[in-house]
Parts: structure tokens; C-alpha cells; sequence
């Protein structure tokens, strides 16, 4: 709600897509392949196959630094690879319209020891196009989000004095023509938050959001049609307010309209008592009241088949009670993958970032170290990544100059499963284009599953989160070449998780 309270700190499935689906593999039947559309209130891939956005924010190119914040601790690269192993799908990108001027130079970024070294001497622009480009090597996706008109904060309505709403629109243009045909970007959030004095269906065009939406987003597909565009909402509609950028209540009866159909998703935010305090949450009955107050904001629109929502933003310290019992709460609501696959709703947690002053982030302060609580809350609504690809914009190598990449996937199976306990394998494929020297898969199971022996491999488990490394004998793989390894583990009945393969 309260941007001014979400301060960056800037100086420094288990998922069951279909029946058995724990199959991770690059092949072209996998779900995510080319541009997305949208058929009632889900999110189809360009072969009709319906996928679910499970993602992480990572800030800092819309803050006074113009480039994603952790840079200064780590190698880019790394970091995607990590979101990646924990199973994040798709990352939102923050930025704010100062990227595009040509004085704007990026900081913060450490290029010692080789870090971040094909960054260097780069604008803004260029670093979003080496992140884009790697992430869809890496198999995840990618949101573009116009957070605010500068890095000095955010803004009510999609324009400000210095940025009108010209520039917005011009800007918004140049990214989706800058990634056509490079299928890593899937969309763009127009405008984060908008809040009081903006509206929703009240016809000013001044303060109109849903109007604003529309003339943006027919600009965006007038110059790459195959984008969703995604229209948060607003704080108040007809007297009720919420969280900024939260209240869809609108759409109901003054849907988007856009040029291009099937393009548009609905995007709301949710936020815990670390954020704001709201009336829901001293409610007697509270958290038993909250699957009715959001089907009255935002989940209605999914639930009566309109459009799909994306929540793009939530997040907590989860320091309260309250909010660890929001965070639950939400989280069920939002729909378990192993259950109800990608129809569901979509989400991206915010953040990546520890240095989100009022939530924290999945990563702890030291930008390594994984939140594993936290983290956890997640794994029930995470889903598969996505087949990798994309290519570069304007001829950017992106990658390994060589154009040689090391990269695998892997597939679990239960060979059997007896109740109180199970056995599995997981075949790794080498799907890269050079040999692996070595290799590492995670899962995390829904439950309280334990691995309680293996072979061909060494692990490492915590909580229901498993790391399985290669042994001496089985690291290298040839190119389109297979390692195996199995496992006992306890109890039965944990089903099939999403599972990522590491080259390392």
C-alpha cells in the first residue's frame, strides 16, 4: 500500500501441472515455450498449454543505483542461477523511466574477482538486456515493471509534472520493441500502485487508471502484439480502499479493453501488518476473514473466470503472529500447484532483496543466505521453470562468447511407494551445449518428507528442501548424456515435486 514505507535501503510443486508432470526437461511439449495469451483466467503458453507465473521481485534498476541491488555482493548470474534452484519461474523487474536517459550510469556493481565482468561499462539498458538474456537461458521469465517515473519514489498517477504521460507511453514502447521476439520478456506492468487521486471507471482521463491501462497498453501491442500487459489496481473504488494498487474491485463492471485480445491479466498487491496496518486484520475472526475480503478486491475476477489475476506483489518480515498467519493464509488461497496445477493464481513475491525495509527478502543480509522460513512458506504454490531461450536484442551476446553453454535438466520418478515410506530416481540430462564437469538437483517436497538414504549422489536436507550433488564417477555428462541416482525416503505419499538441475 504505503510505497513511502517499503523503502529500499539504496546506498548500498510439488507442482502438478498435469498428471505426474515432475519432469523438467528442455523438449518442446514442455509448458511455457513462446509468447503467452490468456483464455478465461488462465495463462496459456503458444501451444495452448496453460502455466503458472511463481516468481520474485528483485529491485533496484527503479532506485538511484539503475541496476538490480546485490550486485555490489555477487555476480548476476549467480543470482539468477539461485533464485532458479529454489524454484522461482519468473522474475519482476522493477525499473523507473530514468534508465532511458542517456546521463543515467549504473553503480553499486562490484567487477572484482570477475564478477559481473560482461557488465561493465554498460548503461542501464544494456545490463537489463544481459539479465533478460541470462535469465532465459536459465529457463525463468521475465516481467518488466514500470515501478515509478524516477528513482525518487513513487507516484500516485502514471505521470508526474517531469514525466508526462507521453514519456510513460513512449518509454513503455521502446522496451517492447527493444524485446520482440524475445520471448523471455512475457509482459509489462504498466504503472506500480497507482493510488488516490486515481480512479477507476470515473471517465476523468486525468485520473482514469483503467483508461490510462488501455491507451498504454493498445501502445504496447501496436509495436509487439504477443506481450500481456498486466493492470494493477488502484486504492479506492466506489468509497472502498485498500492497499495501493490493491482494489480491482472496478473491473467488474469497467473491464481493460485492448486492441489485441487475450492479452490483458489483472495485478493486485497484498500486503501484512509489517507493510500497514489494515482493519482486517484485528477482525475477531481474522484469518478465517481473509479468503472473503480478497475475493472482493481482486480474487472474484479469477474465480468468475474473467481474466487471471497475478498478485505481483506481497510479502512480510514475518516477524508478527499476524502476519505469519497471513502469509499462510494467503499462500492457500492462492491455490496449491500439487492440487490445482496452473489454474491458479499467479504470484511474485516480494522480494528477492533483503533490503526491503518493511519486508525483508527470501535472501538474508548477507545477499546469500537463504531465508529458508520464509522461503518455505512458498514451496506449496511454486511450479516449473519454463523451456529455455529467448535469444539477445540487437545481436547482445548475452552469455558465453564461445556460444557454448553447460546447462542440464532432470526428471523425478517414485519407482515405488509403500505408505510409510518410498523410493525414487532422478535421471539428469545434459542439455547444454558442452560436457558437464559437474551437477547438482533441488527439490523441495510439500510435506514432511525425508530422504533417508542414497546412491550416486551426496545430499544435503533442510527442512523439506533437498540438495543432491554428483559423486566422483557420475559429474561428467556429454552433451545429450544421462546420470541417474536414487533414493529411499520417508513417510510415502509426498507425490512428485518440481525439480531443478544445476550445472556447476
Amino acid at each position: 500500500m504505503f510505497r513511502s514505507l517499503r523503502r529500499a535501503l539504496c546506498a548500498v510443486a510439488a507442482a502438478l501441472l498435469l498428471p505426474l508432470a515432475g519432469v523438467h526437461t528442455a523438449e518442446a511439449a514442455e509448458p511455457g515455450a513462446g509468447y503467452w495469451h490468456t483464455s478465461g483466467r488462465q495463462i496459456l503458453d503458444a501451444a495452448g498449454q496453460p502455466v503458472r507465473i511463481a516468481g520474485i521481485n528483485w529491485f533496484g534498476f527503479e532506485t538511484a543505483n539503475y541496476a538490480p541491488h546485490g550486485l555490489w555482493s555477487r555476480d548476476y548470474k549467480s543470482m539468477i542461477d539461485q533464485m532458479r534452484s529454489l524454484g522461482y519461474n519468473t522474475i519482476r523487474l522493477p525499473f523507473s523511466d530514468d534508465i532511458f536517459k542517456s546521463t543515467t550510469v549504473p553503480n553499486s556493481i562490484d567487477f572484482s574477482s570477475g564478477k559481473n565482468a560482461d557488465l561493465q561499462g554498460l548503461n542501464s539498458l544494456q545490463i537489463l538486456d544481459k539479465i533478460v538474456s541470462y535469465t532465459g537461458q536459465d529457463g525463468l521469465k521475465v516481467i518488466l515493471d514500470r515501478h515509478r517515473p524516477d528513482a525518487g519514489g513513487q507516484s500516485a498517477l502514471w505521470y508526474t509534472s517531469a514525466v508526462p504521460e507521453s514519456t510513460w507511453i513512449a518509454n513503455l514502447k521502446s522496451l517492447a520493441t527493444r524485446y520482440k521476439g524475445q520471448d523471455t520478456v512475457i509482459g509489462i506492468d504498466l504503472h506500480n500502485e497507482p493510488h488516490d487521486p486515481a480512479c477507476w471507471g470515473c471517465g476523468d482521463t486525468t485520473r482514469d487508471w483503467r483508461l490510462a491501462a488501455e491507451r498504454a497498453g493498445n501502445a504496447v501491442l501496436s509495436v509487439n502484439p504477443e506481450l500481456l500487459v498486466f493492470v494493477e489496481g488502484v486504492q479506492t473504488f466506489n468509497g472502498v480502499s485498500g492497499w495501493w494498487g490493491g482494489n480491482l474491485m472496478g473491473v467488474a463492471d469497467y473491464p481493460v479493453r485492448l486492441d489485441v485480445p487475450n492479452r490483458v491479466v489483472y495485478s493486485a498487491h497484498d500486503y501484512a501488518t509489517s507493510v500497514a496496518q489494515q482493519s482486517w486484520f484485528s477482525d475477531p475472526s481474522f484469518p478465517d476473514n481473509m479468503p472473503g475480503i480478497w475475493d472482493k478486491y481482486w480474487g472474484y475476477i479469477f474465480k468468475q473466470n474473467i481474466a487471471p489475476v497475478w498478485v505481483g506483489e506481497f510479502g512480510t518480515t514475518l516477524q508478527s503472529t499476524v502476519d505469519q498467519k497471513w502469509l499462510a493464509a494467503l499462500v492457500n488461497y492462492l491455490r496449491p500447484t500439487s492440487t490445482y496445477g496452473a489454474d491458479s493464481f499467479h504470484w511474485t513475491f516480494w522480494s528477492w532483496n533483503p533490503n526491503s525495509g518493511d519486508t525483508g527478502g527470501i535472501l538474508k543480509d548477507d545477499w546469500a543466505t537463504v531465508d529458508t522460513v520464509k522461503d518455505g512458506y512458498l514451496a506449496s504454490v511454486k511450479a516449473p521453470g519454463f523451456p529455455s531461450g529467448g535469444g539477445d536484442p540487437g545481436g547482445d551476446p548475452g552469455g558465453d562468447p564461445g556460444g557454448s553453454r553447460a546447462a542440464c535438466t532432470a526428471a523425478y520418478t517414485v519407482s515405488s511407494d509403500w505408505g510409510s515410506g518410498f523410493n525414487a530416481e532422478v535421471k539428469v540430462t545434459n542439455s547444454g551445449t558442452t560436457a558437464l564437469k559437474s551437477w547438482k538437483v533441488t527439490w523441495t517436497w510439500p510435506g514432511a518428507q525425508k530422504v533417508t538414504s542414497m546412491w550416486n549422489a551426496s545430499y544435503a536436507q533442510s527442512g523439506a528442501s533437498v540438495t543432491a550433488a554428483n559423486v566422483d564417477h557420475n559429474g561428467a555428462v556429454p552433451v545429450g548424456g544421462t546420470a541417474s541416482f536414487g533414493f529411499g525416503g520417508a513417510p510415502g505419499g509426498g507425490g512428485v515435486p518440481a525439480v531443478t538441475c544445476t550445472a556447476t
